[in-house]
């Protein structure tokens, strides 16, 4: 049986196209698998002046749009538990309005002071909203407060540091919720399932065994809409900084203590704080950004809508990246993320070492070699492991060949797994700050990001160089091969 919460939902951006395309949503399904009961309320706000009626056709429409089989009667009611108010975030007085509303809300649905604030709204207003929240008398005396910040948390360490000293005076670290979906997803969250739950597993997740680790995020679509953002931020803030070296944390920590929030966000933190912090020098050798170029259907980044003509803007960044400890000392972690790659998929590869000595090519003098056993994580859009092995190959002589012993979750299971969104909402309502990163987690991969930044802006690229369609530039591919090594997912040039 589900177990109910309570709480009192403030959604910040209530009309933005992700409060819509997936908060909504998600909040439906959580009240359709009995997470939420009658005891709860959300209130959306925004500058646009709607009434209560507007904002429920537009959330009805919603769900509709996101699940066109869904019980309309269960929505009808689910959507009864929503209001707005419109609301300017710089005019203090319009916070005392919020408030009477806030506090009739609670009493209205029995919540019990529970409340839960969500900034899905422009990043230079996330401060200013919570330090009112706070002096305005917003927060709860008996219940719960927690606040929840969309990316970016910041532009570099800077002004993170900036940004997080001003939510520090209204909310205390535990109350903090710093999303990023990808920790949301079924596969990420599977990393330490896979890890400390298989003794074999665990027990070569180390130097010894492992040859390099690489983490691929690809993009088959181009900027689109979001030029007015992304031209300020570039692949390596918009996606290195947080998802990726979230899911790199991971795959890098040691084992906590327990499986609980505090533990596991102890190691994530150790391991970030072991990544080696690269010089000026060190990152223009291993970090390598691009900008993708027309091909015959789609037009180059310079060419999309709003999007400066001599932009020296990232569009792919690839690198490596070290950790200085014990376990993984040795072994390079290398990353890729872009935009306007050959598909959309997520995957992570873990590339063993091969046997010291290959025993079947001698006396046979074969001229291939072994193949590394490769452990594949599938994120999206399938999610799944694969395990390559070699084995022999049928008939007379003995030959070997690579084979996949393979797991990919069902119609049945996908159909089962939360969304990402909405797995977050609801450990957002159990107060579980697992996956959710914490300021030492993101200062550190600020500390690292900005050294490369810094470089990039200092220099002047040779821009577009790699075509729409395909897996980035040349320089990604020549990134490993100086360490003689190369991609595990790579499409023939």
């Amino acid at each position: 049986m589900a177990t109910e919460y309570s709480s009192l939902f403030t959604f910040f951006g209530g009309t933005g196209d992700l409060a819509k395309r997936k908060l909504y949503p998600s909040l439906f399904k959580l009240y359709v698998r009995g997470n939420l009961g009658e005891h709860f309320a959300v209130l959306g706000t925004a500058r646009d002046s709607w009434t209560d009626d507007k904002f429920r056709e537009v959330v009805t429409q919603s769900i509709k749009d996101d699940q066109p089989d869904a019980d309309m009667h269960a929505a009808e009611i689910f959507v009864s538990h929503f209001y707005y108010i419109a609301h300017d975030v710089t005019d203090k007085a319009h916070y005392a309005v919020m408030k009477d509303l806030v506090e009739k809300l609670d009493k209205q649905y029995s919540i019990n002071g529970n409340r839960i604030f969500y900034l899905s709204m422009a990043p230079r207003f996330f401060g200013e909203v919570a330090l009112n929240l706070k002096s305005e008398g917003l927060l709860s005396d008996d219940g719960s407060n927690r606040l929840v910040i969309e990316k970016p948390f910041g532009t570099d360490f800077s002004t993170a540091e900036t940004l997080n000293k001003q939510l520090s005076g209204a909310f205390d670290e535990t109350q903090i919720y710093r999303i990023d979906h990808y920790l949301g997803k079924e596969m990420v969250q599977n990393i330490q399932a896979l890890r400390f739950g298989n003794t074999f597993v665990e027990s070569l997740w180390n130097n010894r065994y492992i040859d390099n680790v690489q983490v691929t995020l690809s993009e088959k679509l181009g900027v689109e809409d979001r030029a007015g953002y992304y031209d300020t931020a570039g692949a390596l803030r918009d996606m290195v900084q947080n998802h990726i070296m979230q899911i790199v944390s991971q795959l890098a920590m040691e084992q906590p203590v327990s499986f609980t929030d505090a533990d596991v966000r102890v190691e994530k933190i150790k391991a970030l704080r072991s990544l080696r912090v690269y010089s000026p020098a060190e990152a223009a050798k291993n970090f390598i950004r691009g900008q993708y170029g027309a091909n015959d259907t789609e037009p180059a980044y310079r060419d999309e809508p709003n999007v400066p003509k001599d932009s020296h803007n990232d569009t792919f960044v690839a690198g490596k990246l070290l950790f200085d400890n014990y376990r993984w000392s040795g072994v390079p972690f290398y990353v890729r993320t872009g935009k306007r790659l050959a598909d959309k998929f997520t995957r992570i590869d873990v590339v063993f070492k091969k046997p010291l000595i290959d025993i079947f090519a001698f006396p046979q003098n074969r001229d291939n070699s072994l193949a590394p056993n490769v452990l594949t994580i599938y994120v999206e859009p399938n999610s799944g492991f694969s395990l390559q092995l070699n084995a022999k190959t049928a008939g007379q002589g003995f030959e070997t060949e690579p084979i996949h012993l393979d797991f990919q979750q069902d119609v049945a299971q996908k159909e089962e797994t939360p969304e990402p969104y909405e797995r977050l909402l609801h450990d957002t309502l159990k107060g579980d700050q697992t996956n959710f990163a914490s300021w030492d987690e993101v200062s550190y991969a600020w500390k690292f990001v900005d050294v490369i930044q810094k470089l990039w802006d200092s220099e002047t690229p040779d821009f577009p160089n790699y075509i729409s369609g395909s897996m980035g530039p040349a320089a990604s591919d020549e990134l490993l091969q100086r360490d003689h090594r190369a991609w595990v997912y790579r499409l023939n040039r």
